[in-house]
């Protein structure tokens, strides 16, 4: 198996098998991401992606049954070979059940719907977006390189395609200064995808990231653990997505939090308020990237 570099993955992808397709990010300018910063980005040549999962069902075989397919921005390969690398990964894990990628909002967009149900009847099951946030000054400022209107078309569009759409937010993106703004925004986003999962992550920043400065500097307040339940519960209060599964148990949350909207909504943030009036939050030194 070859890696290149630090190899990321979702949560739910902690006991997948991971093959990159691409090394890096091909957008890679997001102010508050280090993630690909080290890499030069590559789309992998095909043989030495299916060798790496020759030698993969050579080691473990029967045993795998998820796999992702890393890194940044998998989708960006052209949907020719994604079907070539589909097919071969469904004919060589007989107890395979899904097949997932990160996407960005470009390469969804790049793609005809043709060719997305083409990934999705080669065994795409699930596409991960970064959404990161709905306020569009907060995209701005963060260099994501997408409007808003664009994230909201690419998540429908997974969606009439018949893939599974994995959303992406960061609390405390828009530090204290948008807090509000941020929260909603991103509210009536889902909202508006109605997105079949959506993940929270908690702003964390590496000081390398260009952002950095930013926070030195005072410009970008982070928040605090009650100023983030703040913000989640602005985000329950307004959001309107029923039957997506929502999960903020990421290793950088001050607070683990699980559901589906709408029906666990009143219980969600009965539980925030409870965790406010304990003071109950994950610790520092526990939190992770």
């Amino acid at each position: 198996m070859q890696y290149e570099g630090t190899v990321y993955r979702p949560p739910s992808e902690a006991r997948s098998l991971i093959v990159q397709v691409t090394v890096g990010c091909a957008h890679n300018t997001c102010t508050f991401c280090t993630m690909y910063k080290d890499k030069k980005f590559k789309i992998r040549p095909l043989a030495d992606i299916l060798a790496d999962f020759d030698e993969a069902a050579m080691l473990y075989g029967g045993h795998i049954r998820r796999i992702f397919l890393a890194d940044g921005d998998a989708l960006i390969v052209k949907t020719e070979m994604l079907i070539q690398i589909l097919t071969y990964i469904w004919e060589k894990f007989p107890n395979l059940e899904r097949v997932t990628a990160y996407g960005t909002t470009q390469d969804i967009l790049h793609k005809s719907e043709e060719e997305l149900m083409q990934l999705k009847a080669a065994g795409l099951d699930m596409v991960y977006m970064g959404i990161e946030s709905g306020d569009p000054q907060v995209l701005k400022d963060v260099k994501k390189g997408v409007t808003r209107e664009e994230m909201i078309e690419a998540g429908r569009k997974l969606k009439r395609c018949g893939i599974l759409c994995s959303a992406t937010l960061i609390s405390g993106l828009g530090g204290r200064q948008r807090l509000r703004e941020h929260a909603v925004a991103s509210a009536s986003l889902i909202s508006a995808i109605k997105p079949d999962y959506v993940g929270f992550l908690t702003l964390m920043i590496d000081p390398q990231a260009p952002v950095y400065s930013k926070i030195v500097s005072g410009e970008l307040e982070l928040l605090n653990p009650e100023d983030v339940v703040e913000e989640m519960k602005l985000f329950l209060q307004n959001v309107d997505s029923e039957g997506t599964v929502f999960r903020s148990n990421h290793a950088s949350n001050y607070v683990i939090l699980k559901g589906t909207l709408n029906e666990d909504i009143p219980s969600m943030l009965a539980y925030l308020r409870q965790v406010e009036e304990q003071g109950k939050y994950r610790e520092e030194r526990w939190r992770r990237f």
